[in-house]
């Protein structure tokens, strides 16, 4: 059984070729330099590491999980015009270096790439690779839209925010699992419970991840500190702090958001650690990392080769500040 590291240099080598033509450049280009930021490949990999947990890799999983990382990519460099974000990795993201015109048109050709990759899979696997990542890919984009649309709502409700980020970004990581165990031949009651191995991974991720958006070093993290909070965001940090605060906090809070004065985020982090906010959220944390444990124990395959999977969601959910 290879380790994450060992399928990621794997994955490495399959995908640092030139992606798209070289004309013109002014399309191409900004795709090529967003892929090179590389990143830890995580989505990818996944379906490698789904793939080896039942089965030798098939070397149809190498294109799946070029088509995922392409997919992925194509979200970001959206995500990051619909965000205003200004760095990616920790460098300046497509729309800030090439204008958001051409960064749209950068990230629809990246998405056709990918169905590209999927194309070149067996013909046996193509209806259910294809279903689930139709799926995946429609769900990503509600998961999005809802993102956006909690910015118009006072106060969206916790249930209603993880369900937001299940789709914007667990079930990319579970569908990415469950592709490969498609290809190494898994039953259906195992696909089920590595999908939601992942589904579960994939929210105490992105409550790590909203932790280290407030809470991180930028320096480890590679994004701006407090992007949320700046772009008034109801992350599960915020809701639960408008929940929870005490009444002049609450007022305080909301007061932030509207007026968005130049120390507004070492303000909100001052009420956020007044709530325990911090404490709370690796609860929370916790608790999704346990359920994601509970269904990889409910797989039946040997527990050893369980172990590079279990590895990696503990590397996932406890990255350095």
């Amino acid at each position: 059984m290879y380790q994450f590291e060992e399928l990621q240099q794997q994955f490495d080598k399959h995908f640092s070729h030139r992606h798209f033509p070289e004309d013109p450049a002014s399309l191409y280009d900004p795709s090529e330099y967003f892929l090179g930021l590389g990143g830890k490949r995580i989505r990818p990999v996944l379906c490698l590491m789904g793939n080896e947990l039942f089965d030798e890799i098939n070397p149809d999983a190498f294109h799946v999980a070029s088509a995922v990382e392409l997919f992925h990519n194509f979200t970001l460099i959206h995500d990051d015009i619909m965000d205003k974000a200004p760095l990616r990795r920790g460098k300046p993201t497509v729309h800030a270096l090439h204008g958001e015109a051409t960064a749209l048109l950068s990230g629809d050709v990246m998405l056709v790439v990918a169905y590209e990759e999927l194309n070149k899979i067996q013909s046996r696997y193509t209806q259910k690779i294809m279903a689930l990542f139709n799926k995946t890919a429609k769900e990503v984009c509600e998961g999005q839209q809802l993102d956006m649309d909690f910015e118009k709502i006072d106060l969206p409700g916790l249930s209603q925010y993880l369900h937001m980020i299940s789709l914007k970004t667990s079930v990319l990581l579970a569908a990415s699992l469950r592709m490969g165990a498609i290809l190494g031949g898994a039953g259906e009651g195992n696909q089920q419970h590595l999908y939601e191995f992942g589904r579960t991974l994939g929210i105490a991720f992105q409550i790590q991840d909203d932790f280290l958006d407030a809470f991180g070093d930028p320096e480890k993290f590679g994004k701006q500190v407090g992007g949320d909070i700046i772009a008034n965001k109801k992350t599960f940090l915020m809701i639960h702090a408008l929940e929870t605060a005490t009444e002049p906090n609450r007022k305080a809070l909301k007061q932030l958001m509207a007026e968005n004065p130049s120390d507004k985020v070492t303000k909100v982090l001052e009420i956020f650690k007044a709530c325990g906010i911090d404490e709370w959220a690796m609860e929370l944390k916790d608790q999704y990392l346990a359920s994601a444990f509970n269904h990889l124990d409910d797989i039946a395959v040997w527990s050893e080769r369980k172990q590079p999977l279990t590895r990696l969601a503990h590397y996932l959910v406890q990255r350095d500040k």
